[in-house]
């Protein structure tokens, strides 16, 4: 067994399933990969589910109780990664406890939601973390460089479109998705994670306007066949103007066959960068940057292996789920070390949370709204 750093952080997962989730995808395999963080103790629905994934995973300390897994004194930081109508409770205990948080995105089920979190975490003086962590892909990094060296120009516009998960049929755990109020959404997951590099890279929506439509309203239940309403945009569009003055658009929807997965340009002066993926999930699916400058043909650009080997010991989760996730957590111990704040936390989350309000505002009295 090999040596642990004296610096490691203990880690506390809640919401770890023994046959599902997005625990178990990306963060136990981020976690496992960095060496100055030890998987400490895990969080079960029922004590059944906590002996299974106990004895999965190797950890030996499980709990179907999450009190009592906050409650640890070994426990530096607790890993909400429940469903989203869950995430306020669970989030609160933590920071009550006295432990910093790795929430995942969407922080709430909505602003409120999300604003209590973060008035209690500034309470309690804790560090967080959302799962914003499309910001730590690479392809982020070089396309800012490339913006600071000027590769575009003035940014004069920029637009983006994709496509999410097929619209016609879903597994059961997500079944949760087709209510708008649960909070996890077209708009606030493959929208939100897309609106949130935007904004990161290009400045926030200083107005905007949006639409939004159910154009399937009934979805099947792959395991069940069971048909189920529902509530939840599956189109929507938002345009507007950035802080900076840019034109901004964006369009996300549900089941385009043969549709473009995730498409965002920014035009500029002299140039255009042309951001590419599979599907409108920049934060999970490998990004490709392209670029052409004058009237030249796009070509493929390199991200630099400066961005790529950050940290050493990941690249082996690169094209994964768990790359942008173990990304985030070592720039996270880096922010502990040097209070420092380069990801984003809970502040970052509300932020986003209000722009999403803003344009639930605007779509629903079609109106032009100032974010």
């Amino acid at each position: 067994m090999k040596p642990i750093p004296e610096s490691t952080l203990g880690v506390g997962i809640i919401g770890v399933s023994p046959v599902w989730g997005w625990a178990a995808t990306a963060h136990i395999p981020a976690l496992r990969a960095l060496p100055n963080y030890e998987i400490r103790a895990l969080a079960a629905r029922s004590a059944e589910s906590a002996r299974a994934v106990g004895e999965m995973f190797g950890v030996s300390r499980v709990f179907s109780d999450h009190q009592q897994l906050v409650i640890q004194p070994d426990i530096d930081v607790v890993a909400v990664t429940v469903k989203v109508p869950h995430h306020r409770e669970l989030v609160s205990a933590a920071l009550a406890a006295g432990k910093a948080v790795y929430c995942e995105w969407p922080l709430g089920r909505d602003l409120d939601d999300a604003r209590a979190m973060a008035a209690l975490a500034t309470e309690k003086r804790m560090r967080t973390i959302v799962g914003l962590q499309a910001r730590q892909a690479p392809a982020i990094g070089l396309v800012q460089q490339l913006l600071r060296d000027g590769y575009v120009g003035e940014v004069l516009s920029t637009t983006v479109v994709g496509v999410s998960i097929a619209g016609d049929a879903l597994v059961q755990p997500n079944a949760y998705m087709l209510d708008k109020t649960n909070g996890a959404n077209l708009i606030t997951v493959p929208f939100g994670h897309s609106l949130d590099i935007l904004s990161y890279v290009l400045g926030e929506f200083a107005e905007l306007s949006a639409v939004w439509d159910v154009r399937r309203p009934l979805i099947t239940i792959k395991e069940t066949g069971e048909q189920i309403v529902k509530t939840a945009p599956d189109q929507i569009a938002v345009i507007g103007t950035l802080t900076t003055g840019a034109t901004a658009s964006i369009h996300i929807r549900e089941a385009v066959a043969g549709g473009t997965g995730f498409l965002w340009e920014i035009n500029g002066t002299d140039g255009t960068l042309r951001i590419t993926a599979d599907a409108a999930l920049p934060e999970i699916y490998p990004l490709t940057v392209a670029g052409a400058r004058g009237r030249d043909e796009f070509s493929e650009l390199a991200i630099p292996q400066a961005l790529t080997s950050k940290w050493p010991a990941l690249t082996r989760l690169g094209g994964t789920p768990a790359f942008n996730v173990a990304r985030a957590y070592a720039a996270f111990a880096t922010d502990l070390d040097h209070v420092t704040h380069t990801v984003p936390d809970f502040a970052d989350a509300v932020r986003r949370h209000e722009v999403i309000a803003a344009i639930e505002m605007a779509a629903a009295s079609g109106e032009r709204v100032k974010v």
